[in-house]
């Protein structure tokens, strides 16, 4: 059933490794589905550890409570009939399907690139760190990330244009919570 908004609550939780292009395509998949006339609230990781997740430090169990924290109130969200885009590594399988079991509306969306692509566009200059030894347990470097194994989508940034991955994004947004036909954006 479509709500006030006319359509339903999604989550759509962009994972992948630093430097993917989580945030960059949540944000322009955002501008879309506004235009289009979804509710759209982005949830950015990095964001939510300045204020939300502030007490939370990078080990296991942090950044497992970290992304149960973003998912309550992305499920708070879609409960509400708003798009919701989590921009998050959330590094773990068992954390991520713990969301998908818990959100009701939830698609995981893998943002893939190979690590050494990630890491030359190193926006946040992390993986420099990470390798000159100035940090440590950096997902990607020296903690795992344990890849999607049946995501909902895959964007592969590496070889997509950022266009053709919003196009992608918003198409399964559009599909899951409006029943619609996919779009093409201009």
């Amino acid at each position: 059933m479509l709500d006030v908004y006319h359509h339903r609550g999604v989550t759509a939780w962009l994972t992948g490794l630093s430097g993917a292009g989580k945030s960059t395509i949540a944000s322009a998949a955002s501008r879309e589905l506004l235009a289009l006339g979804f509710h759209v609230e982005i949830l950015d990781a990095d964001e939510l550890r300045k204020h939300l997740n502030r007490d939370l430090g990078f080990s296991r169990t942090d950044r497992i409570e970290n992304c149960r924290r973003i998912g309550y109130v992305a499920n708070l969200l879609t409960r509400q009939g708003i798009v919701v885009l989590v921009a998050a590594i959330a590094p773990y399988r068992l954390i991520r399907q713990e969301l998908r079991e818990t959100i009701g509306e939830f698609l995981e969306i893998y943002v893939d690139a190979p690590l050494h692509v990630c890491e030359s566009r190193d926006p946040k200059g992390l993986y420099r760190k990470t390798r000159r030894g100035e940090l440590s347990g950096f997902t990607g470097v020296d903690d795992p990330y344990e890849e999607p194994l049946s995501p909902d989508l895959r964007c592969t940034t590496e070889r997509e244009t950022i266009l053709e991955s919003v196009e992608k994004v918003v198409n399964l947004i559009v599909s899951v919570a409006q029943d619609g036909r996919p779009i093409s954006l201009k």
